[in-house]
């Protein structure tokens, strides 16, 4: 018969792994969903890889630095691939108005759109310590 400690330890195993085994299957369905073909025949996954293919010989190495700088708070484990969720919304904005080059303007405004709210915060933060206006992006926030 289970006694005492021996009983609690393996009610808290039990539960710390049905909560393990959620939270991961939670982030594997989001994952699954954004690969999973949309009415163009292509998913949002494949339209990010897209834009960045299609932008990727714009990109100067200060707007490089800066969305470096943007994605900073973002912790390591996911930083990768906020940066590449990132750089396809710029890469979007810039095919959509035929960029010639990925300026500051786009890597900004690309940032905002492509980020929750709660991020809005250090945006702003680093844009007033670059001494960036963030005016003209008021009606995105």
């Amino acid at each position: 018969m289970l006694s005492g400690w021996f009983l609690w330890f393996i009610l808290f195993w039990v539960v710390f792994l049905v909560s393990m085994f959620a939270i991961g299957g939670f982030f594997m369905f989001r994952k699954f969903l954004k690969r999973f073909p949309k009415e163009d025949g292509m998913s949002e996954l494949d339209w990010q890889d897209y834009y960045l293919q299609k932008t990727r010989h714009l990109w100067p190495n200060d707007q490089k630095q800066l969305l470096e700088e943007l994605v900073e708070p973002v912790p390591e484990l996911f930083r990768d691939v906020a940066r590449q969720k990132i750089a396809g919304r710029i890469g979007q904005l810039a095919v959509e108005e035929k960029a010639k080059k990925i300026t500051q303007d786009l890597v900004v405004r690309g940032y905002i759109l492509a980020t929750p709210k709660r991020d809005h915060k250090f945006l702003l933060k680093t844009l007033h310590k670059k001494q960036i206006d963030v005016a003209p992006y008021h009606h995105l926030f």
